[in-house]
């Protein structure tokens, strides 16, 4: 009741002054987790058919894929410690940063300090930072297509211009080096790469980063380096992370513990400079990294005081079994692709959890796109895959692998089913 004795019910031609953003809801119309989220809804309630995802990195729903017991340990560890209850430090603790250091050190030429290392509330968080340190008006950054879409929302929501340059499938997912530098002008601050590749399954091969690194510096940019997947790698090209190059141009490495130790939900990533020179310092990004940070959530203190054990005590083993599982997974796509009409995989997978998938959509009937595609995947087979227009490539599907093999034959068995009940029948 209002004051008067009147009623509020109903009061929707009330002048309220207030409303959405909708330059954020424009951003999330298709991110992952909203298109997942629509495919889901389309599954047709009236079957008894199990639903199978192979549409998103996180393998943790199967007990194969369970983390290592020393990571578990290292968590209670750092309960029981009651050393970790309080707030955290703007970067991270101390301890936490230095055992990050040391880790992603043994792949470089050069020692990282403490003080290059920013704690993230996982990798994503960690684009968040980045990205928004970025957001000035007129500033553009180069953004591979296709690529994970986080990138893109969150530029978008900073009022930072995303230029994409393409990724070849014909060269193994190579970066299109010549394209990257007709797309680059005064405003470009930073070039993305993701390696091991999201969403295409790849991995960079050495002379080709060394020749990103020249480019890079060639226009006066820096690099930054998405290497959440850094080494789950089982192809010919061994992991090489962009910090080799530092030398030659700044890198900002963007990584977490979520998909090589099998813990995304655990949330703890980070931002690291490979920077030599202190380039970062004299340009202000190392500053506006941390004023970000100043006024951002930070990673659960109880994670970052586990992280030295989880570094330092994970046996190799438990690695080896992962990057087994993956690439045995990673094999039966490839080979069963091959007799699935309207699907063409280009190369054979070699690092990451996922892979892309060509539509054929003139040997498909009834299919109008790669949205459409897995609409009907779901609706029918009650299988999730994600569509192409989710990761910024119309036509073409991502399919994860990183899952038990039983369960992967089967939704490989129903796409198959899918694709020859919907192929053009050969005059």
């Amino acid at each position: 009741m209002d004051v008067n004795g009147g009623s509020y019910e109903n009061d929707y031609n009330h002048k309220w002054k207030f409303q959405g953003n909708k330059e954020l809801n424009n951003a999330s119309i298709f991110s992952i987790r909203s298109v997942i989220n629509l495919l889901t809804q389309n599954i047709d309630g009236n079957t008894n058919r199990p639903m199978i995802s192979l549409a998103i990195g996180d393998p943790t729903g199967f007990k194969s894929y369970r983390t290592t017991s020393t990571a578990v340990d290292a968590v209670v560890d750092s309960v029981r410690s009651f050393d970790f209850n309080s707030y955290s430090p703007t970067v991270g603790v101390l301890p936490a940063r230095r055992a990050i250091a040391q880790y992603l050190s043994q792949d470089l030429p050069h020692q990282l300090s403490p003080d290059d290392v920013y704690l993230t509330a996982g990798c994503t968080h960690a684009i968040e930072v980045v990205v928004s340190v970025l957001g000035r008006p007129g500033a553009n950054i180069l953004v591979p297509k296709p690529c994970y879409q986080q990138y893109e929302a969150r530029a978008a929501f900073n009022h930072l211009e995303v230029r994409h340059y393409n990724l070849i499938p014909e060269k193994g997912w190579e970066v299109d080096v010549d394209g990257v530098e007709a797309l680059a002008d005064d405003n470009t601050a930073a070039i993305v790469i993701i390696n091991p590749g999201n969403p295409c399954g790849n991995v960079f091969k050495y002379q080709h980063m060394k020749k990103i690194a020249e480019t890079a510096r060639k226009l006066g940019i820096f690099v930054i380096s998405d290497e959440v997947y850094g080494h789950l790698v089982f192809g010919s090209n061994p992991f090489v992370a962009m910090g080799e190059f530092a030398s030659i141009v700044p890198v900002l490495t963007l990584g977490s513990i979520s998909k090589r130790w099998i813990v995304p939900g655990w949330r703890l990533g980070w931002i690291v400079k490979n920077d030599p020179s202190n380039i970062f310092n004299k340009t202000g990004i190392a500053e506006s990294i941390k004023n970000y940070l100043d006024i951002s959530s930070d990673p659960a203190t109880i994670i970052q005081g586990a992280i030295p054990q989880i570094l330092e005590k994970t046996n190799k083993d438990f690695f080896s079994n992962i990057i087994k599982m993956m690439k045995e997974a990673a094999e039966m796509l490839y080979e069963r692709i091959k007799a699935i009409p309207g699907l063409t995989l280009p190369h054979r997978p070699q690092g990451s959890m996922a892979v892309m998938v060509k539509l054929e959509l003139a040997l498909l009937e009834n299919i109008s796109s790669d949205l459409d595609f897995c609409l009907k995947l779901a609706k029918e087979e009650c299988l999730i895959i994600l569509p192409g227009v989710a990761v910024g490539l119309n036509n073409w599907v991502r399919i994860t692998f990183a899952v038990e093999l039983p369960t992967f034959e089967d939704g490989l068995g129903r796409l198959e089913a899918f694709c020859q009940r919907h192929a053009k029948k050969q005059n």
